[in-house]
């Protein structure tokens, strides 16, 4: 089924992303890393820097999902690795002007869009069969059963901080009843794949544009997508809001395609920092040290600004 052409919403926040990594490393070890954003329909990035060490060997490909992939070999001692980008983002919510349509059968979809309907590691939708079926069989089948399972999901299992544990499926965190985004994404996902729709895994920034976290956390985001009449529509069910700046980096069948590492060898991360906060245009540049006085968002108001003539690339 042909994608629905859906203008691009204007751009009229800047927002500033990235992370401070530190490894350490005992013999030989490498890294792929998965931090740079993604093109996206409701963000453009300004400029972005990326230091890789003290002139670490790396080279970049782009995966099968479309992630631009940093391949990086380390050095013995401490690597030092940062990302920092200002990014032109929409003041519209997720989801805002596409248009919902009828999902595809699966003898209809585009064969690259298959595998986002098959279980994996992380989203052993074979084992949620049963469950899916008595929860939401009886909901349309479309949009309405995407937001009815997100729905759920966000009423029914419990977000603890720091509960994230590497070696859970999903399966493994409908039976605990808790866990982090990770962990309800996995759920949205396999969920989703129950009913042949497509889903995939998606990691990546959310400023809290519109939306106060008094504990002020800032951190790489997960969630999901379901393809739906040619488009991917945004299902988050942590907060089951429409939010505001998401910015993707990467995306594929589950967390093995979103990690933003993968180490290889005897490498051990020992610092991580990241930020996502609305800044006023101009104010801050890529390498400014972290000053979060200057953060515009972190409330409910939310301040927009002149839109960007030209859209950046």
């Amino acid at each position: 089924m042909p994608a629905i052409p859906n203008p691009a919403p204007e751009f009229d926040l800047t927002v500033r992303v990235g992370c401070s990594l530190a490894y350490a490393v005992t013999g030989t070890a490498s890294l792929l890393l998965n931090l740079q954003p993604r093109p996206g329909r409701n963000h453009a990035v300004v400029f972005q820097a990326l230091t890789l060490g003290d002139g670490l060997p790396a080279s970049q490909f782009t995966d099968s999902h479309g992630n631009r992939v940093w391949r990086v070999r380390l050095a013995p001692g401490t690597n030092f690795i940062r990302h920092d980008a200002i990014l032109a983002v929409s003041s519209s919510p997720d989801n805002a002007g596409l248009t919902a349509a009828r999902p595809a059968a699966p003898d209809e979809l585009p064969p690259e869009i298959l595998r986002y309907t098959l279980p994996s590691r992380y989203c052993d939708s074979d084992k949620l069969t049963n469950f899916a079926w008595e929860k939401f069989g009886q909901v349309e089948h479309g949009l309405p059963r995407v937001t009815a399972i997100s729905q759920w999901l966000h009423d029914n299992l419990e977000y603890r901080y720091l509960s994230g544990r590497p070696d859970l499926s999903a399966w493994d965190v409908l039976q605990r009843g808790y866990g982090v985004c990770r962990d309800f994404a996995h759920l949205a996902v396999a969920l989703n794949r129950t009913f042949n729709l497509p889903a995939r895994y998606v990691t990546g920034h959310l400023p809290d544009i519109g939306w106060p976290d008094p504990e002020n956390h800032m951190d790489f985001h997960a969630y999901a997508e379901v393809y739906l009449g040619g488009q991917w529509f945004t299902t988050d069910a942590r907060f089951h809001k429409p939010r505001i700046g998401r910015i993707d980096i990467a995306c594929g069948q589950d967390a093995v395609d979103g990690a933003f590492s993968t180490i290889y060898g005897g490498a051990t991360l020992t610092y991580f920092q990241v930020w996502a906060y609305q800044v006023a245009r101009g104010t801050v540049g890529v390498g400014d040290p972290l000053d979060f006085s200057k953060r515009l968002d972190n409330q409910w108001t939310v301040r927009t600004e002149a839109p960007y003539s030209v859209p950046p690339a």
